[in-house]
């Protein structure tokens, strides 16, 4: 009797713990990121978490000066920060978390084009690029809004 195992289906892997923040921005929570953008069990939870800890990381970098003058204002976490009018109130907590998990998502998207060593792993690398750029995107536009900037910048030459 021969036993089939499939790759990324084991259920015991044990459940991802949250990700503490820098105490501004919310803590992160694997699982809410593996459901809203519907990443099964073929990413283990390890590197679901390192991916979202440089996202993380990233998005707190970019966001460094704009988190220094709120807490400056007296806004010492997100929580505290007034809401725009015509904002809804979790808006802050949205665009985050959005670019956090855009950011990792893209990341991954990066990781797994390479899967195997077949022509169709080139293929498949060249059709991923498309949804990483999408996601490096919504990460960008979820900062843009955070910060109160306009999504595109434009120069004259």
């Amino acid at each position: 009797m021969s036993s089939f195992i499939s790759a990324g289906t084991n259920s015991s892997e044990t459940e991802a713990t949250t990700i503490e923040n820098n105490g501004f921005w919310p803590m992160i929570q694997p699982s809410d990121f593996r459901e809203t953008h519907r990443l099964d069990t073929t990413i283990t939870n390890a590197r679901i978490e390192t991916a979202l800890k440089a996202a993380m990381a990233t998005v707190n970098r970019v966001l460094r000066h704009w988190q220094q003058a709120k807490v400056e204002a007296g806004y010492p976490t997100m929580a505290s920060l007034p809401i725009p009018v015509w904002q809804s109130p979790e808006v802050f907590n949205v665009l985050y978390l959005r670019a956090v998990y855009s950011t990792a998502h893209a990341s991954l998207l990066e990781y797994y084009a390479d899967y195997d060593a077949t022509n169709s792993a080139r293929e498949r690398g060249e059709n991923l690029q498309d949804p990483a750029d999408g996601y490096r995107r919504d990460a960008a536009w979820a900062i843009s809004e955070i910060e109160g900037r306009p999504h595109s910048t434009v120069e004259l030459i």
